[in-house]
């Protein structure tokens, strides 16, 4: 089997920019790999993902609960693995994927009462990993980043179009709770968690990357 490393955060954390830099970086050292992200939006797998994300099931996150949201993902992480990058990975391949189980993990546990986190990822790590029969990470980064930074970093992406943003994106308060239920789930789930801002500030893309590389080489 190959090795599988997944860049995980809340919305506006730089997983897209740090998922473009880690392969380069790693082919700069003579490391083969293979970028993947999810959800796939360009293939149908996605269409539940997108009605979800669009509010056509509910303007509010909480409007589907935790369980049947994470189904609509794992559908598509399960025909990304089949169609596009299981062969590779089953041949020894490196995949570095932007988001992964571990999104349901953050942002449905947050859906739930706190005394019942725990079972909610038993759940679903044994749904995705034994019954989907997905693989497993060897790695998950963690990027943290506070919600008022990253709520002025999504704010420039989108040029100041408040409506741009998903229904994830646009709730803070829902980004808040995810941040709690990210933090224990990293901690639960013994992820690698990188800061990725000081003193109310975003840490540059440079040295964010720099701890990312040197998290992903003890593994390789």
């Amino acid at each position: 089997m190959g090795k599988l490393i997944v860049i995980e955060g809340l919305d506006g954390s730089g997983k897209s920019t740090q998922l473009e830099l880690l392969p380069k970086a790693l082919k700069e050292r003579g490391i083969d790999c293979k970028s993947v992200s999810f959800p796939d939006y360009e293939s149908d797998s996605s269409a539940l993902v997108k009605m979800y994300l669009g509010g056509q099931f509910g303007t509010k996150p909480d409007d589907v609960n935790a369980y049947a949201s994470s189904v609509f993902y794992t559908v598509d992480r399960f025909a990304s693995f089949k169609k596009n990058w299981g062969e590779y990975y089953n041949n020894g391949g490196i995949i570095i994927s932007g988001r992964y189980t571990t999104s349901n993990a953050v942002h449905q546990t947050s859906k739930l009462k706190k005394e019942e986190w725990k079972d909610f990822l038993d759940w679903l790590y044994d749904f995705e990993y034994n019954k989907v029969s997905i693989p497993k990470p060897d790695k998950v980064i963690f990027l943290d980043m506070p919600i008022e930074v990253s709520q002025k970093l999504l704010s420039q992406r989108y040029n100041g179009d408040e409506e741009k943003k998903d229904i994830h994106e646009s709730d803070t308060s829902y980004l808040s709770k995810c941040r709690e239920a990210a933090n224990f789930t990293a901690n639960y789930s013994d992820w690698t968690v990188i800061s990725c801002a000081k003193n109310g500030e975003a840490r540059s893309v440079q040295d964010i990357a720099k701890d990312i590389l040197e998290e992903v080489m003890k593994v390789l």
